[in-house]
């Protein structure tokens, strides 16, 4: 019930409408005992199996976490790969409805490269970590300052070039070229064979552009699409049109990676999260977390956790 509670608590930093009235009491009952603060929700909050408009309650579980990696603030050798703030004019082109370059055009037009020149806000030594943290959408990084000084920063979403994502491991396994899709298995291909990075990473078109952002509390997860940090093992990505931000969640997966039977909150979205029984599991910060989120793809079933005083939306 504490990890419980302090999820809950979270939400109290940007709550909902229909959450917010509950954050008097639940700030009170932060020194009540597991039995009353569990007691307390039984009597607030209703639920409610989440189901698809086809009726089907099963759906799928993944996982994703936040990466770190070592960097350098300036282009040396061995520190290559570039991480980018977005160009000027991104937004303009977002609104057009039309996407921005691809990732491939970034790697070969000069047009693309020029308007992402002095937008670097670090380099890392490896294609394929670049690659997680476009994918994990967040992540920390150990830059080395031109002063020699280590600096732990973090570096999140900040837009995209509104291209579709591809998965690089399923390309891979659709070409019978590996048969482990894993990040540890595809490195190990591309070391096989690094004459086709280029060909690889531009399998997938979608190129994410990235903010820096100071570290004050490493305990504390990056801000979700809620706007309040992830709590590691409570905080979920759903799709907001099926499950609004804030919302308790009763989450259960049984599969050959993790039984999980637990409250969470969901606090984040995904271009990948689509559906009702839908969810990404935010595992937590570094390599550990990185070991979970890479194995776990199971089955599904949610509970939403709805405050009694509050109306049912609509579906």
């Amino acid at each position: 019930m504490h990890e419980a509670w302090e999820v809950l608590l979270s939400n109290c930093q940007r709550p909902s409408q229909v959450f917010a009235p509950l954050c008097p009491p639940l700030r009170r009952l932060s020194i009540a005992d597991a039995q009353e603060q569990r007691e307390w929700l039984m009597t607030q909050l209703q639920p409610y199996r989440v189901e698809s408009l086809e009726g089907q309650a099963q759906g799928l579980l993944t996982s994703y976490y936040e990466p770190v990696f070592e960097a350098s603030r300036v282009r040396r050798p061995g520190f290559e790969v570039p991480l980018h703030a977005p160009p000027a004019g991104l937004e303009a082109v977002r609104r057009s409805g039309k996407p921005w370059y691809s990732r491939g055009d970034i790697e070969t037009l000069a047009a693309a490269q020029e308007a992402l020149r002095g937008r670097e806000i670090a380099w890392l030594a490896d294609p394929v970590d670049a690659m997680v943290l476009h994918i994990q959408g967040s992540g920390r990084l150990r830059v080395q300052e031109p002063s020699g000084q280590v600096t732990l920063v973090r570096v999140a979403f900040a837009g995209s070039n509104e291209q579709p994502y591809q998965s690089i491991g399923r390309w891979l396994l659709d070409q019978n070229l590996t048969r482990d899709a894993t990040w540890p298995g595809i490195k190990t291909w591309l070391a096989a064979n690094p004459q086709r990075t280029r060909e690889l990473l531009a399998v997938n078109p979608r190129y994410i552009f990235f903010r820096e952002e100071s570290l004050p509390d490493p305990t504390q997860g990056p801000r979700g699409a809620q706007g309040v940090p992830l709590t590691s093992g409570r905080s979920i990505a759903v799709d907001p049109a099926s499950i609004p931000y804030a919302t308790a969640v009763w989450l259960h997966s049984e599969g050959p990676t993790q039984r999980l039977q637990k409250l969470v909150v969901a606090q984040d979205t995904g271009s990948a999260i689509v559906g009702a029984v839908r969810a990404d599991y935010f595992a937590g910060t570094g390599d550990a977390a990185g070991q979970l989120a890479g194995r776990l793809r199971q089955p599904l079933r949610l509970w939403v956790l709805w405050p009694r005083h509050a109306p049912i939306p609509n579906p």
